[in-house]
């Protein structure tokens, strides 16, 4: 029968120092408890609503300007389909507003 190489030795004494020092810092390790996370995790989501609403209302801005030069120009070059392109830009700027409000109500942020 062969003896063990020092090879072979360095590598179980590695596995096993490896071994026992992360059982040494599984015990040693404090959890946070899962409603303190929760409440944290809740905490922060809210205190970015506001500026995640603002940030809404200022892209149904931008939006409905785009929409108003598109609909002028096509008004003025005597397109037949101005009426739907303007329903179409209107309804959607309606829309932003409508979910950041029906959110911010549902949610009671």
């Amino acid at each position: 029968m062969k003896k063990p190489t020092n090879r072979v030795k360095a590598s179980n004494r590695k596995a096993f120092s490896s071994a026992f020092l992360l059982l040494l810092i599984s015990i040693s390790a404090k959890a946070q408890d899962g409603l303190a996370g929760i409440a944290e995790a809740d905490r922060q989501v809210r205190s970015y609503f506001a500026a995640g609403t603002s940030l809404m209302y200022a892209i149904g801005a931008i939006l409905g300007l785009i929409g108003a030069v598109k609909v002028y120009q096509k008004w003025n070059a005597g397109d037949p389909d101005t009426g739907k392109v303007a329903a179409a830009w209107f309804g959607s700027c309606v829309f932003l507003v409508v979910v950041a409000t029906v959110i911010q109500s549902f949610f009671g942020v």
